[in-house]
């Protein structure tokens, strides 16, 4: 679904599973600078937006989710994981309950699936579960923003900024009395500073949560039995996680950023020694430079200097080994 702000003035597309919305508008260190500032906002339209509504929604929600929220006050946000049997996450949830309805947004090219998954497990519960993508959009407005809500909107405000569930046929409008844009770009670049995993980005077919920091965040470990909770306990109370994020100072004075995939070694192998991790995502910040998230075995000594790719770089621990 294309944005009508990739029409504003700088707009240049985003690109593979984040196409839809502007990756930036002409100066992503401004951009990135305003969003600190508590200035601005993001078109984040791309992102798909599910509803439930009905009397059981909340205890509903609670046998399927990692997260606690049959009593979840009303207005209070909250993620949470759907997990596999086998405690892989499948799926990230970004919630708040109206006081009628449950509102979530979604990673981009999840939702179907979602919504079906969903769908297959309401069986004599009272709810109704909504894809409202066509109908709502995302935009992000940035911790410490005094910007005005407009009347009637949706907000799930959280310590990173408030996420509105704006009509998307009011984007424009708001646009005009919200600027400046920032794009995709410097959103990701403060989403990886701050070492806030993604899905699909930081996740790959056997990710748990654990290894991303997502326990307590996205999972409660004093809830009720919900689909993969078996793996959650048994590494929480008997293991540790095969794997852990890191944070990442990239090498500066390279031209390219290693992308999201490029593996990780130990920099005193050499390019050629074992592969130890990869990266997950990697971004150019206004004050840090060019930083990382990555997935690394559990066991790599935490002083231990690394190579992503052929750049040289620096960990900062993210999840404990």
């Amino acid at each position: 679904m294309k944005s009508p702000l990739l029409s504003l003035p700088g707009a240049v597309p985003a690109e593979g599973v984040d196409e839809g919305v502007a990756a930036h508008y002409g100066d992503l260190f401004r951009e990135q600078r305003a969003l600190a500032d508590g200035t601005g906002f993001v078109d984040l339209s791309h992102r798909g937006v599910l509803t439930v509504s009905g009397e059981d929604r909340l205890s509903w929600l609670h046998l399927l989710l990692t997260q606690h929220v049959s009593d979840l006050p009303t207005g209070e946000a909250t993620e949470a994981l759907i997990l596999s049997a086998n405690g892989h996450i499948e799926h990230a949830l970004y919630l708040v309950d109206d006081g009628t309805t449950v509102w979530a947004h979604v990673e981009p090219g999840t939702r179907e699936a979602l919504v079906a998954y969903l769908e297959s497990m309401k069986f004599f519960y009272r709810v109704e579960v909504a894809d409202r993508t066509d109908e709502f959009a995302v935009v992000y407005l940035p911790a410490g923003s005094i910007a005005e809500v407009p009347e009637g909107v949706v907000v799930r405000e959280t310590p990173y900024g408030r996420d509105l569930f704006l009509p998307r046929a009011d984007l424009e409008s708001f646009a005009a009395s919200h600027g400046p844009a920032a794009g995709l770009l410097a959103h990701e670049a403060l989403r990886v500073e701050h070492h806030r995993p993604r899905l699909g980005f930081e996740t790959d077919h056997r990710t748990i949560p654990h290894e991303l920091g997502w326990i307590g965040t996205a999972v409660h470990l004093q809830k009720g039995c919900y689909r993969g909770q078996e793996t959650v306990a048994r590494v929480q109370n008997l293991g540790k996680p095969p794997r852990r994020l890191v944070f990442l100072h990239l090498d500066g004075s390279d031209v390219h950023l290693p992308a999201p995939g490029t593996e990780i070694r130990l920099a005193d192998e050499g390019p050629e020694g074992r592969k130890i991790g990869f990266v997950t995502s990697s971004a150019r910040h206004h004050e840090l430079g060019p930083v990382a998230l990555a997935l690394v075995k559990r066991n790599v000594p935490l002083d231990a200097a690394l190579l992503a790719g052929d750049t040289a770089a620096a960990q900062e621990v993210v999840v404990e080994p």
